[in-house]
């Protein structure tokens, strides 16, 4: 009885994910069943060679996990190695698949993110055949994919429903975007407390009258800007829909506005923090991971100056360069320099120039296009 129930539950329509909305392009997304899901993948992979590998996880939940990949496309041994890592889970529910995502990193005290994420069944089907790994939960919308490379987060749904040039231009805006969200506000408090020497002089006098009476010194005061800016990001996140918009008015104007004029922050310093928190949102799915990183380029500009801030961004570099996802390089095709990779990289060639997968994948099938047909 319980189970015919359980059947005739009614489920989410298949509607545009909200976090992955797109200009152009497919807007099916995910739904919380798993069957409707996998049928999803299976309308765009009609192939035999279109695998599916299902588990039970949860002592409680028993949560049904299905493993995705392409045979012949995809690494066996990365397959076999995402496999056992899931057999081995001992836990008594798993409630979404973001509860996996733990057990499946190969480093899980690291702020980096090591498992790519997505609420689309086109972008799944586009990282299965690039010779990815799926995942899939029943009760989540949200689909796994390994390994996972940090260059995924530069790339959107809809840049492979555009023209190349204009692609390219975005990608290039969305790594300046990353870049002016960690670095800014680090790089500017370095400048008006160590290097005021490079700033013109019209520019210097502004910034000393701004800044002339606050009770807070520098650093201080960009800090408590910061947190004053995620405490209503968080706020405006978890409100309801119809307060969001004036919980926001209130708090970005009203509330800054009457800041600045008391005396307790500087104009500067509030137009700083705005054009590094705009940028996050260019790559939305790391913003979590840029925000820590702001605060820490943050610290080190005000503490050592910019010979800190540069020497703390060489370490980052190193960091990343020796970091792996399932023994896939982080910076993959930068470092190491994988030149057929950057085809689909910051720039975006043509199709017709994509002829195979990605090599940093280690994929066994690596032609995607074959030089004497006109088809995929």
């Amino acid at each position: 009885m319980e189970s015919s129930q359980t059947n005739k539950l009614k489920e989410r329509s298949i509607i545009e994910p909200p976090t992955s909305a797109v200009l152009m392009g497919p807007r099916e997304g995910f739904n919380e069943r798993l069957k409707t899901n996998l049928s999803l993948i299976k309308i765009r992979l009609k192939t035999s060679d279109f695998k599916v590998k299902n588990l039970t996880l949860g002592k409680y939940t028993k949560t049904k996990i299905s493993v995705l990949y392409i045979e012949g496309v995809a690494n066996e041994q990365i397959v076999e190695k995402v496999f056992k890592k899931l057999k081995e889970i001992k836990i008594d529910a798993i409630i979404d698949s973001y509860y996996l995502v733990g057990f499946l990193e190969d480093r899980p005290h690291s702020v980096l993110k090591q498992v790519g994420q997505t609420e689309k069944p086109d972008v799944l089907t586009a990282k299965l055949l690039e010779g990815r790994i799926g995942i899939l939960c029943d009760g989540s919308p949200i689909a796994l994919t390994l390994p996972f490379l940090l260059i995924e987060d530069l790339q959107s749904p809809d840049d492979y429903y555009q023209k190349e040039m204009r692609v390219t231009f975005i990608r290039a805006i969305r790594l300046i975007g990353v870049m002016l969200s960690v670095l800014l506000p680090g790089f500017y408090l370095a400048t008006i407390m160590y290097h005021y020497k490079i700033i013109p002089l019209n520019l210097l006098v502004t910034l000393l009258n701004a800044t002339a009476n606050l009770p807070f010194g520098p650093l201080i005061e960009m800090l408590f800007i910061l947190l004053l800016f995620e405490i209503l990001y968080e706020a405006n996140l978890r409100m309801p829909k119809n307060l969001g918009l004036a919980l926001s008015i209130v708090g970005a104007l009203i509330l800054g506005d009457t800041a600045v004029k008391a005396g307790f922050i500087s104009p500067p310093s509030v137009l700083i923090i705005a054009l590094s928190s705009i940028p996050i949102y260019t790559t939305p799915n790391q913003a979590g991971q840029l925000s820590l990183l702001r605060f820490f380029f943050t610290i080190i500009g005000a503490m050592f100056s910019l010979y800190g801030m540069i020497i703390a961004a060489l370490l980052l570099v190193l960091y990343l360069c020796g970091f792996s996802s399932y023994s896939v390089p982080y910076l993959a095709p930068f470092a190491p320099y994988i030149k057929a990779d950057l085809k689909d990289a910051i720039k975006k060639d043509n199709i017709i120039a994509l002829k195979t997968r990605p090599k940093s994948l280690k994929n066994k099938n690596k032609t995607r296009l074959n030089s004497n047909e006109n088809n995929i």
